[in-house]
């Protein structure tokens, strides 16, 4: 009997997946015809929740679609989801599909509430030498190992744009963990962004890999959101155009982790503050990006150096863990726990 019920209660977690992803197909049922269909997918809109996160404006702007299409889309999409509201209770269930990612170090998840959050972007910063790259290395081969709370592993896709990726470095972890590494390496699927629009282009192709393999990618990585930003746009003159490009970067990543339900770990470098003196903070130094990219990281760490190979981690911002430190250390298999 028993064997039945576990049988029987696949198929259940099966529909939840789906409603999770409803196919931007289903339009057809609804007298969108295929050439359309087609033009969304072009844009990286795979899903009917992309539909939905996408305004009326921007379908407009899709070659091809007239105002009397798009109000048709929206309202075909409208349909196949209830645009209404959940009760709190509704929504904690939904919120039971959210996994974490082990960081390879406890003390350092502990901080986190268990490890990088799914549907979430977590945002990483501090100076040169203080372990992002190190702690985004290691989260592509902890990411693919099945971790608490039934999570099953999955694939990554690394957007890197300071040219820091080093997939020897990825072996050297994975001898930590015990995994083959030609495994490990076929897992993460690497992009070298070298502009801040060639960035920005590649979301869409990460949005089509998402949806082409739903449930299996599971992390999403770009080492660092800003480096790219910070050379297309100079100067106090071009920095209103530069916030608003970031802008709507950061809510296309907010977007498409909720709508994939992945993990979306950015790193991001500091700046000297000048009016810090002012104040007279102990640091006068602050990470780049100002408000938008504050407001739009779900969750913030600031990383800073420690004695030798120890750093120290501490929630900067973060809807539900309260500020604390965490100390942890870069070893030869990455991120790990200090030893006493």
């Amino acid at each position: 009997m028993k064997e039945d019920q576990v049988v029987q209660e696949e198929p259940g977690f099966q529909d939840e997946e789906e409603s999770l992803f409803q196919d931007i197909d289903l339009l057809q049922k609804h007298g969108i015809n295929v050439a359309d269909i087609k033009k969304l997918k072009s844009v990286g809109i795979c899903t009917i929740k992309g539909i939905q996160m996408t305004t009326r404006r921007a379908l407009c702007n899709v070659k091809g679609l007239s105002e009397a299409k798009v109000d048709k889309i929206k309202e075909a999409a409208n349909k196949l989801i209830e645009p209404g509201f959940l009760t709190a209770f509704e929504y904690s269930e939904k919120r039971k599909m959210v996994f974490h990612i082990t960081t390879g170090s406890q003390e350092f998840d502990k901080l986190l509430g268990g490890g990088i959050e799914s549907m979430a972007i977590t945002e990483a910063f501090g100076e040169f030498r203080t372990g992002k790259t190190q702690l985004s290395h290691t989260l592509c081969v902890t990411a693919q190992l099945p971790g608490a709370g039934g999570y099953s592993g999955g694939k990554i896709i690394f957007i890197d744009t300071e040219n820091t990726f080093r997939p020897d470095r990825l072996r050297d972890i994975a001898d930590r963990f015990n995994v083959d590494h030609d495994a490990v390496l076929d897992n993460v699927l690497y992009a070298r962004a070298y502009t801040s629009e060639h960035q920005m282009e590649l979301l869409d192709y990460v949005a089509a890999k998402f949806h082409e393999e739903a449930g299996i990618f599971k992390l999403l990585i770009i080492d660092s959101i800003m480096a790219l930003f910070r050379v297309d746009f100079s100067g106090r003159g071009e920095l209103a155009e530069r916030q608003q490009k970031l802008a709507q970067m950061l809510s296309r990543l907010q977007k498409i982790s909720e709508e994939y339900n992945v993990a979306i770990f950015v790193t991001n470098q500091m700046t000297a503050d000048p009016g810090a003196t002012m104040t007279f903070q102990a640091d006068p130094k602050k990470p780049i990006g100002g408000h938008i990219l504050a407001h739009a990281s779900t969750t913030r760490i600031s990383l800073r150096k420690g004695r030798g190979e120890l750093r120290i981690a501490k929630i900067y911002d973060s809807p539900e863990m309260p500020e604390n430190e965490a100390t942890f250390a870069i070893t030869a298999g990455g991120i790990g726990d200090a030893k006493e």
